[in-house]
């Protein structure tokens, strides 16, 4: 068996290749998972529910399976050959607890999905466009002065934190928000988890693309990208993994 692909946001999951198909496996919390993970290849390609492997050794995927999403490095110019960007885009603020706050643009259908994809813990609607090379324009000019980009260990860094409220609704107030958003991912984390690379443990919930689990005592971060391409063998995993104080307790 192969993971060879996850989703994140409210139907969070990992995508499980056993060579004849594709499991599902939702991390809701509460779930035990149970994988012990092996060699780590190219995860291949799904097409129409059907998984093609690859067995190239760059991962979690080879040059020939590696998509770029072009709209991501858009800033006004399209970098396609036709526009096809037409519906209506949001631009928003997003905030990562504690204080670390940016900028970014989706479909405005798809706002509530891409926030909760991100992990964010609050956020700010604060343009509605009609197309998504204006959106990319106004988003470009935001992020002069504010990131458009947060990544995975800067928000794990924040997982048992709150966000600094008067300093995220001062920051948003110059932009006089449509709608503001809050979510709560129901961690109840004491301490931040530490990273680690396991598919073994209670799940505890996710977060963007951070499945938090608790493994041995201790709660881990896993990055979900982490683990596509790695071989598993169903079973609880006997890795030695750093464990927390707590677990000593």
């Amino acid at each position: 068996m192969q993971i060879v692909g996850y989703d994140s946001g409210d139907d969070a999951g990992l995508l499980v290749s056993d060579g004849d198909g594709l499991d599902y496996v939702a991390l809701d919390a509460g779930t035990d998972l149970a994988y012990t993970l092996g060699e780590r290849h190219c995860a291949g390609t799904v097409h129409e529910e059907t998984h093609i492997a690859c067995d190239a050794p760059r991962a979690p995927y080879c040059r020939d399976h590696q998509y770029t999403w072009v709209c991501a490095r858009c800033t006004g110019t399209c970098l396609k050959d036709e526009m096809d960007c037409y519906d209506d885009h949001a631009v928003y603020l997003a905030a990562f607890a504690p204080n670390v706050f940016k900028v970014g643009v989706t479909k405005h259908w798809r706002l509530d999905t891409r926030l909760r994809e991100q992990g964010a813990d609050r956020a700010a609607h604060i343009r509605t466009v009609d197309n998504g090379r204006v959106a990319r324009e106004i988003e470009a000019g935001i992020a002069e002065t504010v990131t458009d980009r947060v990544r995975v260990p800067t928000k794990r860094e924040g997982l048992h934190r709150a966000v600094d409220a008067d300093l995220w609704n001062e920051f948003v107030a110059e932009f006089d928000p449509i709608e503001t958003f809050e979510f709560d991912y129901g961690f109840d984390l004491a301490d931040q988890p530490m990273a680690e690379t396991i598919a073994t443990g209670t799940v505890r919930g996710t977060k963007g693309r951070l499945l938090v689990l608790d493994h041995a005592g201790s709660t881990y971060a896993v990055d979900m990208r982490d683990l596509v391409g790695y071989e598993v063998e169903a079973g609880r995993t006997e890795k030695d993994v750093q464990s927390s104080l707590g677990a000593f307790g």
